[in-house]
């Protein structure tokens, strides 16, 4: 995997963190809220794993955010 994918893997996954945090919502209140656990929003936040397109969707409707904004 070339180093520009892990670094922008670790970029989405602070914007996700910073909107996570700006809507005040814990990793457990924000899997809830998407149906998935709390590790995965742990994951996603610190680049383990990168989100698919229908938790993208799904995490841009419970942040208020649009997708372009969580992937810019």
């Amino acid at each position: 995997m070339p180093d520009w994918v892990l670094t922008r893997r670790r970029e989405i996954g602070a914007r996700i963190r910073a909107a996570r945090l700006d809507a005040q919502l814990s990793q457990v209140q924000l899997g809830e809220r998407i149906g998935r656990d709390h590790r995965t929003i742990h994951r996603w936040e610190y680049g383990m794993r990168v989100p698919n397109l229908d938790d993208l969707l799904l995490l841009a409707d419970a942040l208020g955010l649009t997708v372009s904004e969580l992937v810019r």
